[in-house]
Formats: C-alpha cells, sequence, structure tokens
C-alpha cells in the first residue's frame, strides 16, 4: 500500500469549532486512508494559528511533515484544506515545496490547480467578511453610536476572559481523550505520558512540549460538555 504523512492542525480559538479538533481531524483522515487503500506512514500534530507572511516559519511541524513527505516520497494530507491555510500565496509557497497535499474532504482526484481555486475562495470569502463588518461598524458610527465605548470596557473583558477559558476548555477537551488513551495502554506516570505525548508530535495549548506538570494540571482539570 502507497504510504501518506497526515497533518493535523488546531488554533487555540478554532479546535473546538466546525468540527476542526484533533480527534475529529484524525478520524476524517483515517476513514480517507482506509477507504483509498493507504498506509499512515507519520502523523503531526500542530497548534498554532495559520495566519501571517511566516506562517510556515511558526509551525515546525508542518516542516516536519513537509521532511518526511519528501523523504517517503509521498503526499501529505490533510482534512480540510484550511488546516493549511486560507491564504492562497501561503498555498503556492506550499506547492512550490514539491511535495503534493491530499484533502480528505476534497477527494483524492482533486489536482493541485483545484486546490489553488478553492483557496483563492476561502481568501475571497474571508476579505468579503472583513469588508462587510468593516462597513457596518461605519455604517454605525456614521449614525453616532459610539463604538469601543468605557461603558463597555468591562463587558468586553468579561468576554475576553470568557473566550480565553472557553479556548483553555477546548483544548483540555481534544487532549484529554488522547492522555486517557495513553494512560489506558499501560503509560501510567506523569512523565511516561508527556513523553509519548510529544512523541507524538502533539503540542501543549502553546505550542510547547509536555512535561509532568502539565500532564498533571490536565488531567486534574473537569472535561466540560
Amino acid at each position: 500500500m502507497k504510504p501518506i504523512v497526515a497533518y493535523i492542525r488546531v488554533s487555540t480559538v478554532q479546535q473546538g469549532k466546525s468540527g476542526l479538533g484533533i480527534e475529529a481531524q484524525r478520524e476524517a483522515i483515517v476513514r480517507f486512508v482506509e477507504t483509498q487503500g493507504l498506509t499512515l506512514a507519520a502523523e503531526f500534530v500542530e497548534v498554532e494559528t495559520g495566519k501571517g507572511a511566516d506562517a510556515l516559519d511558526r509551525r515546525p511541524q508542518l516542516a516536519a511533515a513537509l521532511a518526511q513527505a519528501r523523504k517517503a516520497k509521498c503526499p501529505v494530507v490533510v482534512a480540510k484544506l484550511d488546516r493549511l491555510s486560507r491564504d492562497v500565496a501561503f498555498i503556492s509557497g506550499l506547492m512550490a515545496q514539491r511535495v503534493p497535499f491530499v484533502v480528505a474532504e476534497l477527494g483524492a482526484d482533486v489536482d493541485p490547480f483545484m486546490i489553488h481555486i478553492y483557496a483563492a475562495l476561502a481568501e475571497k470569502e474571508r476579505k468579503l467578511i472583513s469588508e462587510r463588518t468593516k462597513a457596518a461598524l461605519a455604517q454605525k458610527k456614521a449614525q453616532g453610536i459610539l463604538l469601543g465605548n468605557r461603558t463597555n470596557l468591562i463587558a468586553a473583558q468579561s468576554k475576553g476572559t470568557a473566550s480565553t477559558r472557553a479556548a483553555a476548555d477546548a483544548f483540555a477537551n481534544n487532549a484529554l481523550p488522547v492522555i486517557r488513551q495513553i494512560e489506558a495502554s499501560g503509560v501510567g506516570s506523569y512523565r511516561g505520558i508527556a513523553e509519548t505525548l510529544n512523541a507524538r508530535g502533539v503540542r501543549t495549548a502553546r505550542g510547547g512540549e509536555w512535561h509532568a506538570t502539565t500532564v498533571r494540571n490536565m488531567m486534574l482539570r473537569q472535561p466540560t460538555t
């Protein structure tokens, strides 16, 4: 069977939304691999935003996936295109790496040209949303509605705190099943679990490596619904 390298990416904000969590992506990739009669040679997991011109520099697991795929002379598979990026220039840069990409959601027969088209559509959609938001804010300002006034500062700070807490809960909901699975396999110590997570390429919510203390703190969290 032909090998393939899996790349999974979540951001601390998006990982719990729209079915883009680590486990959801992994399941989609596994289904694709089984359907296409492929074999999963390696898996790389990253917790990092996909935004910015230096996105590739800030995504060492993607670089590692590219290197592994180049060595094995096989493609990299992602569950959804936006797990790579919504930026056409970034997608083009990845294509220049001469490593083929397969998007499980789009199917195995989608050629690079079509991937560029899908990326362009996603980028256009993002720009339209931004333009509509700016236009709506400008209209409110023209109507004399105060934007960002101090009256709403406490509420905004409260929402920011809630958003941070929600992001942490979402990460825990994705990470805890993986940790419990490792524990069930016979790895009983916090240190052993941390080493296994690092070996799998799973990163903490901040994108760093796991340690015994971070595993312990994660396992002491109460799962959210």
